[in-house]
């Protein structure tokens, strides 16, 4: 794992991102605390993504969408 300080970071972005695809965690820092901000890792190491409950329907309510059930983007993201 390396650490990595923003300005660098964005000077080596590409290298950067063939040692992530190559399985390397890479920390960027940032400040003059270097605080470390975030951390980039290979897709393959994040968790599995757990399935949605209704909430507080959970157990009590179910949706079905017909197999021919179609929406434009330009509808779903209608406000």
């Amino acid at each position: 794992m390396q650490t990595i300080q923003v300005g660098e970071f964005k000077a080596r972005f590409s290298e950067i991102i063939e040692a992530v695809r190559a399985g390397e965690t890479v920390v960027v820092s940032y400040g003059r605390s270097r605080e470390n901000v975030a951390a980039l890792i290979p897709i393959s190491q994040l968790p599995a993504a757990e399935p949605r409950v209704l909430g507080i329907l959970s157990g009590q309510a179910s949706v079905i969408f017909a197999p021919d059930f179609e929406i434009s983007d330009e509808v779903f993201l209608r406000a």
